[in-house]
Parts: structure tokens; sequence; C-alpha cells
């Protein structure tokens, strides 16, 4: 079984990886600009974090009907299940997408009232805030794939995209060669042009390929009956709510660190894209356990999902704790590629030995919640844990941290970390009585 595993965990940790690593690039390229243009990116990039836990949410609650249709043999319910989600994708994120490109600075100012970094957060959201719909598609294919055992054709599409998009960047912002040097406009047009190019690739590919799980006529994929939207619905709007609650709660940990100072949000956006670089392989590991959960229970195998739930948990542990060495290892070395001062750095570097410490717990509990809890279909439960955890706990702590103990930067993310032992005596629980288990697809 760990093989399945280790075969589904990789492609998908090298294509998170790869997201991430461009992401790092990124940050690289335009904090050599300076440390007010990284944070105006930084900022500016909350709202595509707040479309990416959307799609997360939509994407997640899509995999865990279709990896159960799959372990049902049921294709045409997947192609269905596909043509739910790339429509109301389409829907939601094209609002999102034009306001941010209409109105940046009203964005803008919900963090900051530093006009230079407004001025240069609206720059990038004008221009990139029209690829968000392209992305928001581009989700539901690679978790159709995903989802259906299929993990290589979305890393081979990402490996394209991205080099379009990091080779993009670095002639753009810096003007190589015959290009103009356009600086932060130049990272959000690479971003622009790579996510409309990947969408590209996704649906050539996958129309090309008869054998492909996904690939349907259009009136098979939205040739949808009302009983059908509303189980999906019924299962996968704790997983949609649950996903921008949390996003919105970790915009709201970033308005607390900002209110300790620029320094603190320029050093925050440093201390993100080093730990992204290596949280993929946690995400990667639990996405795995995900897929297999759900095509055991889709399949009817629910006595095989029990005996695989403890083995799986007990890894993810030891996953954990080998990514937080890792990280504590590499910290002070690639803080020091960007170019910012003494006091960025040194609070950046004490910031993730913090975030280190509370790895292994974090590595667990994403194993149970999203690995186990959700795949088994027990939605609605993992939303009341990870929401009530986030806002009853780790919220008010930040906020409390910064407003009234005046606590720096790597003090409020150790205290925030009391939201993970809450997390783990829920789960623990749930997991143990079985009642997480729900073969929805019945």
């Amino acid at each position: 079984m760990f093989g399945r595993i280790i075969a589904l965990a990789i492609p998908v940790i090298l294509q998170l990886l790869l997201v991430n690593s461009v992401s790092f690039a990124d940050t690289l390229m335009i904090g050599q600009l300076g440390s007010t243009d990284i944070a105006a990116v930084g900022v500016a990039a909350q709202v595509f974090f707040l479309v990416t836990m959307f799609l997360y949410g939509v994407s997640s609650g899509g995999g865990i009907f279709i990896s159960q249709f799959w372990g049902a043999e049921d294709r045409p319910s997947i192609h269905k299940i596909m043509g739910i989600t790339i429509l109301f994708t389409t829907v939601v994120v094209g609002i999102v997408s034009l306001y941010s490109s209409i109105f940046p600075s009203s964005i803008m100012r919900l963090f900051t009232q530093e006009q230079d970094i407004i001025a240069g957060g609206n720059t990038y959201l004008k221009i990139v805030g029209f690829s968000y719909v392209c992305t928001g598609i581009s989700y539901m294919y690679a978790t159709g794939l995903r989802s259906t055992g299929d993990t290589k054709t979305p890393l081979i599409i990402s490996i394209v995209a991205l080099t379009i998009d990091i080779l993009g960047n670095y002639l753009l912002i810096f003007g190589i060669s015959f290009f103009p040097r356009l600086g932060i406009a130049g990272a959000a047009i690479s971003t622009a042009l790579s996510r409309t190019i990947e969408l590209l690739l996704y649906i050539i590919i996958t129309s090309k390929n008869p054998l492909s799980p996904i690939r349907c006529k259009m009136s098979s994929c939205f040739h949808l009956d009302k009983a059908f939207v509303k189980k999906f619905f019924t299962y996968a709007t704790p997983v949609i709510i649950n996903d921008i609650f949390w996003a919105i709660g970790l915009v709201f940990y970033k308005i607390a660190f900002a209110k300790i100072g620029s320094n603190a949000l320029a050093a925050v956006q440093i201390v993100e894209s080093i730990n992204n670089l290596f949280i993929v392989i946690i995400q990667g590991y639990a996405g795995a356990v995900a897929i297999i959960i759900g095509h055991l229970i889709g399949a009817g195998r629910e006595k095989e999902a029990r005996k695989f739930e403890n083995s799986s948990l007990v890894f993810s542990l030891v996953t954990g704790l080998c990514v937080a060495l890792i990280v504590i290892l590499i910290s002070p070395t690639f803080v020091t590629l960007f170019n910012i001062e003494k006091e960025v750095s040194s609070i950046a570097i004490k910031s993730l030995f913090m975030i280190s410490f509370l790895l292994p717990f974090k590595s667990f509990n994403i194993a149970a919640i999203i690995g186990l809890i959700r795949a088994g279909g027990d939605t609605k439960f993992a939303m009341y844990l990870e929401l009530g955890s986030m806002w009853i706990v780790g919220v008010p702590l930040a906020f409390i941290g910064v407003l009234y103990w005046g606590l720096s930067l790597p003090q409020v993310y150790l205290l925030t970390g009391a939201e993970e032992a809450v997390k783990l005596l829920f789960e623990l629980k749930r997991i143990k009585s079985g009642k997480y288990i729900h073969n929805i697809i019945q």
C-alpha cells in the first residue's frame, strides 16, 4: 500500500514543489527590487491566495466524489462532477477576477495604508487578475486526473507552464536583452501568460487522449440533473466553506502580522515563500492518502480503509519531522538570497525556526483531516474542526499577542500553533470511532 502512496505522492509533491519554487523564485527576483516591492506583491497575492483556497475547496469536494466514483468504476458520474466544478468555478472566480482587475486599490487598502505598497500592488492586480479563471479551470482538470490516479499528466503540464512563468519573470522584471524592464508589471504579465498556456495544455492533452478518464463531450459533462447537483453541494459545500474561511483566517493572520510593522510584513512574505517550498511534501502525502481512501471506500472495501488509517498517520508524523529538520537546516542560507535589511533577515530566520517546531503536528493534522476525514466523506466534521480551531483559538491569539502582549513575529507564530493542539485532540477521537467513513456515491 505504501508503494502506491509513494507512486501517487511523488508526482503531486514534484508539481507542488515546482509551483512553490516558481513562487519562491518570483519573490526572490522581485526582492532584488527592494522590500517595498516584496511587500506589494505579497499583499496583492492575497487575492490569488483566497481564489486558490476557493479552488482548493471546490476541487477537494469534487475529488472526494471522483475518487469514490473511480473506485466504483462509474465514468459518467465522474464527467458530471467535472461539469459541475468547472461551471461553478468559472462563475465565482470570474466575478473575483473582474473586481480585482478593476478595483485593485480597495483590496490593497484592506492590508496597508502605505502608498508605495498600494501602488505596486495595483499594478500587479490589474494585469494578473484576468488570469484567475484560467487557473480555476486548470485546477479542476488537475483534480480530475489526480483523483483517478493520473498524477503524471498534471506534473508534465506544470513543468511547461512554470518554466514559461519563471523565464518570463526573469526577462520582463529585469529587462534582459531586448525585453523592457517592467518590474512588478513584468512579473504579472508572465504569470498571466503561463496560466493561460497551462489551461490550453490541459484541454488539448485530455481531448486528444481517448483513454483519459475525464475526457467527455460537453453534453455529458453539463447534462446535470437536480438530485445529482444537490448531492454534490451537500458534501462539497462544507469543504468549500472550510477552505474559504480558512484562507480568510490566514489573511487575518497577515493583518495581525502587519500591525507589528513593515519589516514584519516583508519577513512574512519571505517566510511563507520558503516554508511553502517544503510544506508540499506534507500536502502531497496527504493527497495520496486521500486518493487511496476514496478508492477503497468507493469500491466498498471499508475494512481495508480502517486498517490503512493508523499506519498512514504514523508515517505522516515521521514526514513532518523530516520536513522540520530540512527547514531548520536550510533557512539561514535561503534567507540570505534576498536583498533585504539585516533586521528583516533576522526576523525571518527566527520565524522559520518557530514554524519548524510545529511542522510535525501540522503534518499529522493535514493527513488526518484531508487524507482521512474529508476523503472519507465526513466533510461537516472537518469543517467544524478546522474553522473552530482557527477562529476560536488561532486568530484571536494572533491579535492578542500583537496588540496586547506586544509579541514579535516569531513569538506570534509559535503562539498561534495552539490551534494545532486543538485539532489533534478532536480528530483522533473521530478517526478512532470510524464515524468519518461515508460512502457518498451510494
